[in-house]
């Protein structure tokens, strides 16, 4: 199933695979760029998509990841209390660089380095979320608690 998949879905499957976690990757003929076409495309609420936000360290440099409920928009002073240090927005170049992903199918695992997101804790309340694959035409099911293991991330207010 692997090598139906493009090339940047397929390192995705791979990661979620290596992470020991039953997820199978799915690429659609709509696009899922957005929260609200990923949730059409799948037919969830907007709420159970995780949207994948790379935001910059202004102190550190690093990219900061916050996965974030479709239903959200990231509060960043809140971001910032989470994550130690003020943030700014990251352009495409450097989330490219760091993540090895382009904007508009960030997953939440599988990047260049590792990242530990904070993760908007509205995304708890669901029974199954879905987050980007590699590219805005792919995405995959997971439990939260799943989410949370596989990334390593942490809850925490974000709206």
């Amino acid at each position: 199933m692997n090598d139906e998949l493009s090339p940047s879905a397929r390192k995705v499957q791979e990661a979620l695979e290596t992470a020991g976690v039953p997820c199978r990757v799915q690429e659609l003929a709509a696009s899922s760029r957005t929260a609200a076409e990923a949730a059409e495309a799948v037919g969830c609420d907007v709420g159970q998509i995780v949207k994948s936000l790379i935001f910059k360290g202004r102190h550190s440099g690093n990219p900061v990841l916050a996965l974030v409920s479709g239903k959200n928009r990231v509060d960043e002073a809140l971001l910032e209390a989470a994550c130690g240090e003020p943030v700014g927005k990251a352009d495409a170049a450097f989330v490219r660089e760091r993540t090895g992903f382009a904007i508009g199918g960030i997953p939440p695992l599988g990047h260049l380095e590792p990242l530990s997101p904070v993760i908007d804790r509205d995304l708890l309340e669901y029974p199954e979320v879905w987050a980007a694959a590699g590219t805005p035409h792919a995405l995959f099911r997971i439990t939260p608690a799943d989410l949370l293991a596989v990334t390593g991330g942490r809850p925490a207010p974000l709206s």
